[in-house]
């Protein structure tokens, strides 16, 4: 794999199974694919940290997003989805992450033309 948008769809294949494997109840598919998926997002966003701003921070919400995910479908096939909580704060840190983005970042990064 050459380019970062080449493992970028990759990233969403692995997604893309694991929420499959996790609607079917195919337990070990679904931990087999939370693992790749995570540590590919995760490796994403520290390569957009040197890219654009804007990717970075929307990488890093995507990965708390995926992170939310695979720790709320951990809770549904182990734990009577009694983690629940922990996920949501998860799905939460990446609502952060864009909030504050759109909010304080971007509103105060000089667009083209306006410098």
């Amino acid at each position: 794999m050459k380019s970062l948008r080449e493992k970028e769809n990759l990233h969403v294949v692995f997604w893309l199974f694991k929420d499959f494997a996790w609607l079917m109840h195919y337990r070990g598919l679904g931990m087999a694919k939370a693992v790749p998926t995570i540590l590919l997002s995760i490796w994403i966003t520290w390569k957009s940290y040197r890219s654009t701003v804007s990717d970075f921070y929307h990488n890093l919400a995507i990965s708390f997003w995926i992170l939310g995910n695979a720790i709320w479908m951990t809770g549904e096939f182990f734990f009577n989805d009694d983690i629940r909580e922990v996920a949501m704060r998860f799905f939460g840190a990446g609502l952060v992450v864009v909030a504050y983005f759109y909010g304080w970042v971007n509103a105060r990064t000089p667009k083209l033309g306006e410098e």
